[in-house]
């Protein structure tokens, strides 16, 4: 439909004042105490990051233990380490806060809105975040990293068996809870309340809608997780038994709670990915996404039923044959959402005028390669077959393909087509295809051999083997997997920090797409927008440009608005709680002395600078 924007009086904006500048922070101390939501999602994508290097320097260390057999490169127990804090860090400090660093700078902008909701809880959440990684890697250098594995069975992870490595873990891990559960609350009141006149909910890119699912995602399922850890630590700390089954505890509890948070979260680390897929496959298609709202409507399905699967980890508990087909039937259904998503992907692919820079590369790469994670998952809704292949490295390979060939390759789409919208700069495209090759390849080589040999029967967490297994090929095709894959993801690297110092000017919209973040400079004014828009369709920038009529802004009304200030109550509050985990863990290790008062003083300043928070003038 055509209209005139300067008959719709909705751009004049109630603040008395405007204030564009915020005087007398640089530097450090504008990172320290920014509650700006983009520089946020930069801060939580440069940890991303940092850590994915991390992840990937452990999953070398012990894949060259895997390489040939009877290696004795490193021990047992330093293996088990690397693989727990190898899948620990992929999953909660790479994987999930590159996610939030997207959610962060760009839920704002394609809703068009000027900041999130609470842009000081969102500075908590991120400090608080940090906080929560660098105690669980403080086990390296405090008692030895944890080696129950990422899953943390009991019991494992009990007082007889877990070191000292399960205190930082799980104390980690509560940190990194309350974290998510912060930010959960803040980005779904702000996609729901703070959506650019015009914008319905069928209106917010699909990027927008993932976004909005995860929220709901880590609200509902974090609360689980985190009693669990409440109770580990309770046994740790005070000699409970909930988990200690010769006392009457249930090791069972402890599966049920991890598995109802960690079943959606995998929905969480995916559906981002498939967010962004769904926003580059149409700019480079030059066609608007099939089917939208089937593909977001699929998304919600995907969120709604995820909380219904868990227990598919757990066919060889000896749940019984009504629970084993209950749940063998979710997982099953959870199929149906996720193919219409992939139909529509190639519906959008089908036609369209093609053309395969980096970010759609990695695109439409993300398509087959995460559909052949999705169907050896499916597999598993046959308890039967899931008997035999639990534990096993062909359920190693699924989850791999799904959370790399999928989520991070997803990501990996994602920071080359936003790249230039962060920094104004594009990257090298002739760097990013040597990445995008070089990764494909690696993660093949290393993941796809691991289908046979968990057919063969070479189990998940073994640190060596022997050479009549003859499982020696494979392993070694998996070492050079992820020797390559490592190559790749330096010069990922590399090429950022290239492109981000001398990288081609991108202007506001370098890729002519469609939504509204591409109205904004590049990188975007503290503001975001100087105007704010009015969206008529799903693609309100294509509209402004090509549709006569359609415009989105109306320049002759001025706005007044008013951005909150920085503020370091955030960090000081982030600060306190991490001091209050850290008293109770040294407790641990010294039992019946004076360091509760380090918990005990923590929780009065938790206390104190959360009222000082509130209390000051935004």
């Amino acid at each position: 439909m055509s209209a005139k924007l300067h008959d719709i009086e909705v751009l004049q904006a109630p603040e008395p004042h405007m204030h564009f500048e915020r005087p007398g922070k640089t530097g450090l101390v504008d990172w320290l105490t920014t509650v700006d939501h983009k520089k946020i999602g930069v801060l939580y994508w440069l940890a991303g990051t940092f850590f994915l290097l991390c992840g990937g320097l452990e999953a070398l260390l012990f894949r060259i233990q895997l390489a040939v057999p009877d290696n004795d490169f490193m021990g047992g127990e330093t293996f088990n380490g690397m693989v727990t804090m190898h899948a620990t860090t992929m999953v909660f400090l790479a994987i999930m806060p590159m996610t939030a660093g997207f959610a962060n700078f760009l839920v704002p902008l394609v809703i068009g809105a000027r900041d999130v909701a609470f842009p000081r809880l969102n500075a908590w959440s991120y400090w608080t975040f940090l906080a929560g990684a660098l105690v669980i890697n403080a086990s390296f250098v405090f008692g030895g990293a944890p080696a129950a594995g990422w899953t943390g069975y009991a019991p494992l992870t009990g007082a007889q068996y877990g070191g000292s490595g399960i205190d930082f873990w799980w104390a980690g891990l509560a940190l990194l809870s309350a974290s998510s559960m912060a930010a959960s609350v803040n980005f779904i009141v702000t996609i729901l309340n703070m959506r650019a006149p015009g914008m319905t909910l069928l209106r917010v890119p699909v990027i927008g809608w993932m976004m909005l699912v995860i929220q709901f995602l880590l609200a509902l399922s974090f609360p689980p997780v985190t009693v669990g850890l409440i109770l580990l630590g309770f046994d740790r700390m005070f000699g409970s038994n909930f988990y200690n089954v010769s006392m009457g505890g249930d090791p069972h509890l402890w599966q049920h709670l991890f598995w109802l948070f960690g079943h959606p979260e995998v929905y969480v680390l995916i559906l981002p990915a498939m967010g962004i897929v769904s926003e580059i496959l149409p700019v480079f298609s030059r066609r608007p996404l099939f089917g939208q709202t089937a593909v977001i409507f699929s998304g919600i399905f995907i969120g709604f039923v995820g909380f219904g699967v868990w227990a598919h980890h757990m066919f060889t508990t000896g749940m019984g044959p009504v629970a084993d087909a209950a749940f063998a039937a979710t997982t099953a259904i959870i199929a149906i959402p996720t193919g219409v998503k992939i139909f529509n992907w190639l519906g959008t692919l089908w036609g369209g005028k093609l053309t395969f820079p980096t970010p759609m590369l990695f695109a439409v790469a993300f398509i087959p390669i995460f559909t052949m994670g999705g169907l050896s998952g499916l597999m598993h809704a046959a308890a039967p077959l899931d008997l035999q292949q639990h534990d096993s490295y062909f359920v190693v390979a699924h989850f791999h393909y799904v959370l790399v060939g999928g989520a991070l390759m997803g990501l990996f789409a994602g920071s080359y087509f936003y790249f230039p919208k962060v920094t104004g700069r594009m990257m090298n495209d002739t760097l990013g295809k040597l990445h995008f090759w070089l990764f494909v390849a690696g993660m093949n080589i290393t993941f796809f051999p691991q289908h046979i040999l968990g057919n063969q029967g070479m189990p998940r967490r073994i640190y060596t083997y022997p050479a009549d297994a003859q499982w020696d090929f494979y392993n070694m095709l998996g070492t050079v997997g992820v020797v390559v894959m490592t190559i790749a993801t330096l010069i990922y690297v590399y090429n950022v920090i290239v492109s981000y110092k001398k990288g081609e000017i991108a202007g506001r919209d370098p890729w002519d797409a469609a939504t509204l973040e591409w109205l904004t400079d590049s990188p975007p004014k503290m503001q975001n927008f100087d105007f704010t828009p009015i969206v008529l369709s799903e693609r309100p920038v294509w509209d402004h440009k090509y549709t006569e009529g359609m415009e989105i802004i109306a320049p002759e009304k001025a706005e007044a608005f008013h951005m909150p200030s920085y503020s370091w109550k955030p960090m000081i509050s982030s600060c306190f709680v991490t001091l209050l985990v850290v008293g109770l863990l040294l407790n641990t290790f010294n039992p019946g002395n004076w360091l509760w008062a380090i918990s005990a003083v923590a929780a009065v300043g938790v206390v104190g600078s959360v009222y000082a928070w509130v209390s000051e003038p935004v």
